[in-house]
């Protein structure tokens, strides 16, 4: 085995770990720990581990989980992620959650925090409202007191009030990890052969359930291990995924759309890792230092509220010239709202730049990719004839 594939390994064993078994590993080295789970899209987790819990990363069951309790508390026109969610709590899968935090991504998550407060009352539960304007004066002062009153009480939950010291120390390893992401995403972007996507994801999802430490560890010795062991390069196009910011896309997806002759190189997997386009000071008042950053460097995602539609309509131009990509994958959850709403407008612009797109939906379940298949490949090829045109 090579250390390329002891990492990926790692990361796969992670992911398919219904039963959190390196979470419940943490928590029972040392007598007292806590873990506080939170939902996408975006969740301040320099907050958490301030108070010495440790934060996981709840992204539902895909498809290794077969839906049977979580049907009854939501209609069939919904995304598929909640149902998933209750099904995990229904089975005793996050009994060990001390804390659960919902951030404002749609109506559907802000219901299910409601519902999570009715059958888990003994769990400290959290409706995130995120800020939507984009001043230090409303929104800042907003998200400020949002932090405020998070850190106090998630503090009550693990019986660690955390410092000021404590909150800088957290916001310093959180810091290392976004820099770490960035950089995988960096060599992806520059060399889609050396980190094939499937791997990054993998990595991605372990990082939601692993102390940061852990991933830090795990993250540099498998960049280490890319540049020793590098992949045979491919005549492939190069594409932006965009709309799968929320409930995630089964890795069977992720692989074929690559093994169909497309190297992704950008996409808005996991996005809340690094939402923050800019590190947060650690001087002065950390707690305002994480409002002030989240104000005005959070990237746009279709979660925020963006005042300027012409924004989003330039947003894939820009996107597609920093990645050097070739076109867009539009993929997004069935029955996603923030994701399908945003499409008609962002495919809009992108193809007013003559920017080529495709477009499709899927479910974490989702089993069959043959058509997925079919439709990344012939857009692959459509691009390497007839590029934008």
């Amino acid at each position: 085995m090579s250390a390329r594939s002891d990492v990926v390994d790692w990361a796969l064993e992670c992911y398919h770990d219904l039963d959190f078994g390196v979470v419940h590993g943490w928590l029972e080295e040392e007598s007292g720990r806590t873990a506080a789970g939170y939902l996408p899209v975006y969740a301040p987790r320099e907050i958490i581990h301030a108070c010495g819990m440790l934060p996981v990363g709840i992204y539902g069951g895909g498809d290794q989980l077969e839906i049977i309790r979580g049907d009854a508390f939501y209609q069939s026109y919904i995304c598929h992620l909640p149902r998933s969610v209750v099904e995990l709590a229904q089975s005793g899968r996050l009994d060990f959650l001390s804390a659960m935090l919902f951030p404002s991504t749609c109506d559907v998550i802000r219901n299910l925090s409601g519902m999570w407060q009715l059958l888990f009352p003994e769990q400290y539960v959290r409706y995130l409202d995120l800020p939507h304007q984009r001043n230090t004066e409303l929104g800042g002062a907003f998200w400020e007191r949002e932090l405020r009153t998070l850190l106090k009480d998630l503090g009550e939950v693990s019986g660690r009030t955390a410092t000021e010291e404590d909150l800088k120390r957290s916001i310093g390893v959180y810091r290392e990890v976004r820099h770490l992401i960035l950089e995988l995403y960096r060599v992806r972007r520059e060399e889609p052969w050396l980190v094939p996507t499937e791997e990054l994801y993998l990595l991605m999802r372990a990082a939601e359930v692993v102390p940061p430490e852990t991933f830090l560890e795990q993250g540099r010795a498998y960049l280490e291990a890319v540049h020793a062991e590098p992949g045979r390069r491919r005549d492939n196009s190069r594409v932006v995924i965009v709309g799968a910011f929320c409930e995630q896309p089964p890795l069977g997806l992720i692989k074929t759309i690559e093994r169909a002759g497309c190297y992704i190189v950008d996409d808005d997997f996991l996005v809340g890792n690094r939402l923050l386009e800019q590190d947060v000071p650690t001087d002065g008042d950390p707690v305002r230092a994480l409002a002030d950053t989240f104000i005005r460097h959070a990237s746009k995602t279709s979660i925020l509220y963006e005042p300027d539609p012409a924004g989003k309509r330039h947003l894939m131009a820009e996107r597609v010239a920093a990645a050097g990509a070739d076109g867009v994958i539009f993929a997004a959850p069935s029955f996603c709202d923030p994701a399908l709403l945003d499409r008609p407008m962002l495919r809009a612009g992108a193809e007013a730049e003559g920017i080529p797109c495709i477009a499709f939906k899927y479910s974490e379940n989702s089993g069959q990719f043959q058509q997925f298949r079919e439709q990344a490949g012939t857009f692959s090829d459509a691009i390497k004839l007839w590029g934008g045109t």
